[in-house]
């Protein structure tokens, strides 16, 4: 196994996180839940979309080359697409209460889960790693706007 090839594993793993053998992208999108308030929510919304492309891009190459090495697609271990869906949940926000971090959480862990149209179909439109990315990037948008709803009904 090459640098890149643990490196690959390392990033799209989160870590460790992505090693755990059962309900790898629930810690994932949980982690990232809790990472949010000081990784995420403080940046500008400009950083903030450049910090998700960037992961995307990265998730991506990292993906492909995982699914290689795993010989699956869209494994388990890659749990770095969670951590980009969750902070699509909350990237309108400048910061979020607890309840609605939590909130954020379960509506995209649920859309995640059930992937209602187009999400599933999404998996399917990208190659490799970009595949894996993807339909957790359509389902933090439609968890956004229901959190985003869920915000303002709230008051």
């Amino acid at each position: 196994m090459t640098t890149g090839d643990r490196l690959s594993l390392l990033v799209t793993g989160l870590g460790p996180i992505g090693k755990i053998p059962y309900a790898s992208g629930t810690w994932g999108s949980a982690a990232a839940a809790l990472a949010a308030p000081a990784l995420f929510l403080p940046l500008p919304g400009h950083w903030r979309v450049v910090i998700l492309a960037t992961l995307f891009w990265i998730g991506g190459v990292a993906g492909t080359r995982v699914e290689k090495l795993l010989n699956r697609k869209d494994p388990s271990h890659i749990v770095l697409d969670e951590l980009i869906g969750q902070w699509i949940t909350y990237l309108p926000f400048a910061a979020l209460p607890p309840l609605e971090l939590f909130v954020g959480f379960l509506l995209f862990r649920g859309f995640d889960i059930l992937k209602p149209p187009p999400v599933r179909a999404s998996e399917n439109w990208l190659p490799g790693g970009y595949g894996v990315m993807i339909d957790d990037v359509l389902a933090g948008v439609y968890a956004c706007l229901c959190l985003a709803l869920f915000h303002w009904l709230r008051g």
